[in-house]
């Protein structure tokens, strides 16, 4: 880790064989940790191509943008890359079989809901669901123009279509249906709830 080490050593030694989700633990905080990395390399690219192109600097909007930037690049790497750090060690898989994929809609998930785990069950539909709706939120929050909701619902689906895919190519997740409508689901209400409020 290279900025939240002391912290992931304190929360380790306090969690790790007393919880039984601690690999998801550990994974938040690798998450975390990378995606400072990544939000500090956007931010200084942002910066750097606006003092270029002698673009005026709106606070407001600049930290709306980073804000959704940052959750963004927490997304990817919660989702698609979990064990890396740096684009060169990613290794990509082009030969996987696409019978891997299920195309079927809420199969898996009803068998997790029959399963032994109802935590996964949850965190399979209910927690797709809320880690997007950030996603339909901020979408028209870091727009200059609002788009309508069927650009945030063609966005959201392509978005998803991308994390899928990249899970499937990297061997770092699986690529199911259910994520896609999930996430949709969840998108759609993040930007219902942009649209009520503003």
């Amino acid at each position: 880790m290279l900025f939240l080490g002391p912290v992931y050593q304190f929360v380790r030694a306090q969690l790790e064989g007393r919880i039984n989700h601690w690999p998801l633990v550990r994974l938040v905080m690798y998450s975390l940790d990378k995606t400072i990395l990544y939000l500090v390399l956007f931010v200084l690219v942002r910066w750097g191509w606006r003092r270029l192109h002698h673009r005026p600097l709106k606070w407001g909007h600049e930290l709306t943008v980073t804000l959704f930037a940052g959750y963004v690049i927490l997304l990817l790497m919660l989702t698609v890359f979990r064990q890396w750090y740096y684009p060169w060690q990613l290794h990509w898989y082009f030969d996987h079989p696409v019978r891997d994929i299920n195309f079927t809609p809420l199969v898996e998930t009803l068998k997790l809901r029959a399963g032994f785990s109802q935590f996964d069950f949850w965190y399979q539909s209910l927690g797709n669901v809320v880690w997007f709706i950030p996603f339909g939120f901020g979408l028209p929050a870091v727009r200059r123009r609002r788009p309508r909701w069927w650009t945030v619902l063609t966005v959201s689906v392509l978005f998803s279509l991308v994390i899928e895919t990249m899970q499937f190519l990297l061997y770092s997740g699986v690529a199911d249906v259910d994520d896609l409508i999930f996430n949709t689901v969840g998108a759609l209400i993040g930007a219902a709830l942009y649209y009520l409020i503003f």
